[in-house]
């Protein structure tokens, strides 16, 4: 295999599959329908999807699979997009990517080009994940390849924070079309040089603290929810974190009380917890419960007000599983190769996606950008540059057909 580097921008790569019949005609193909791919990307990033309210989104996304040439498509039960064929696959290789974007409703999403830049809400996450997976889709669809295994392609809803991956974890249920798959991949955002192949577990909690609440001067004295809240967040602070696995622990919200000159009657705080290890992060989890729970256990009123003190409640608002595909994987090595034969040396990192359900449960899983270039992601500013797309999507279809 050649490891000539493209000579610039729209280069076509070298092929890592010389000889597979149809290559060539797929290859040429994902470089004519670029402007395509890029006009599907902005017409499905115009249309609103926050977590929890993807449906209309989805139901273009349908459209899509369904004139790209797949056949079987669906709606399932908590509204991802399935396009398995027909008859449904045994054991498939799953593609996928996510429909849902972090902004909430009423938030201005239509597209506009400044620049040479696309600039919207989404539209490089995920926007150009669900464009790569309909080229894909209209590459598989179209061209003879020889591919060893059948591919489910899926948009999933609430890979986004607070859907806590809930298509995916529909999708690798007991029984679920994706729990005997082969492989995994998940189209996320753009790039050529990453392969995620850690997925980095998190539990997420809401701490609450409710006392009796009172005047703020007349009633000073009375166990105050944010004075103790303080604490926690200092303790939270001052918690051990190993380095390796790498483990995170930050305070991400918190509010509470009425009025300025008030005992507020209720505060509370969420905190993300993270970390590589599965192991580690409970450890993280018990040894900030057992630091909540001393926090209040040290307020100490008379006896008499005993009814006085602070109610904890701690409440679990979503948790990430941790997992891993070894570099050692046919999948990982798959994908290596793909990324050099775009010219790019692959850069093998962890990160909290739809793949992490997928490794937790032993299945060779990865995610990779799906080309281009972007910035501010995650913010009204966000963009995208088409930089590089094409290679994006080749990258994708060489590790689907090098896992074989």
């Amino acid at each position: 295999m050649s490891q000539s580097h493209p000579s610039g921008p729209g280069a076509v790569p070298p092929d890592p599959l010389s000889g597979l019949p149809g290559i060539r005609e797929a290859r040429t193909m994902v470089y004519a329908m670029d402007s395509w791919t890029v006009e599907v990307q902005k017409e499905l990033t115009a249309i609103p999807a926050p977590s929890f309210q993807e449906g209309p989104r989805g139901e273009r996304m349908a459209e899509l699979f369904r004139e790209a040439g797949l056949t079987g498509v669906r709606v399932d039960e908590v509204g991802n997009v399935l396009a398995p064929g027909r008859p449904p696959p045994k054991s498939p290789f799953v593609i996928s990517a996510h429909l849902d974007t972090v902004f909430p409703p009423g938030t201005d999403v239509k597209p506009r080009t400044v620049d040479a830049l696309i600039r919207a809400p989404g539209i490089a996450d995920d926007g150009r994940g669900l464009a790569a997976l309909l080229a894909l889709g209209r590459v598989l669809s179209s061209v003879e390849l020889p591919l060893p295994f059948p591919v489910l392609f899926v948009a999933t809803v609430g890979e986004e924070g607070i859907g806590n991956l809930r298509g995916v974890r529909h999708l690798f249920r007991n029984g679920g079309p994706g729990r005997d798959a082969r492989g995994f991949i998940s189209l996320d955002g753009v790039g050529l040089d990453r392969i995620i192949t850690g997925g980095v577990g998190s539990t997420r909690l809401r701490v609450t603290l409710r006392g009796p609440g009172g005047h703020s001067w007349t009633d000073w004295g009375l166990p105050n929810p944010i004075h103790t809240l303080g604490r926690i967040v200092t303790y939270l602070e001052e918690l051990p974190l190993p380095s390796t696995p790498r483990t995170t622990a930050t305070v991400a919200r918190w509010g509470g009380g009425r009025s300025i000159n008030s005992i507020p009657q209720e505060a509370w705080v969420e905190v993300d917890l993270r970390s590589e290890g599965s192991e580690a992060l409970e450890r993280l989890v018990e040894e900030f419960t057992r630091r909540c729970e001393g926090a209040v256990a040290r307020i100490r009123v008379p006896e008499e007000e005993s009814g006085k003190l602070l109610q904890l409640e701690i409440t679990e608002i979503g948790r990430r599983p941790a997992g891993a595909t070894p570099r050692e994987s046919h999948l990982v090595g798959a994908a290596i190769q793909a990324t050099r034969a775009c010219g790019v040396e692959p850069q093998l990192t962890s990160s909290s996606t739809d793949a992490n359900v997928p490794m937790a449960l032993g299945i060779p899983a990865i995610t990779l950008g799906a080309g281009g270039k972007a910035g501010g992601v995650h913010t009204l500013d966000e963009w995208y540059s088409n930089s590089r797309g094409p290679e994006g999507i080749l990258r994708a279809l060489y590790t689907l057909l090098l896992s074989g």
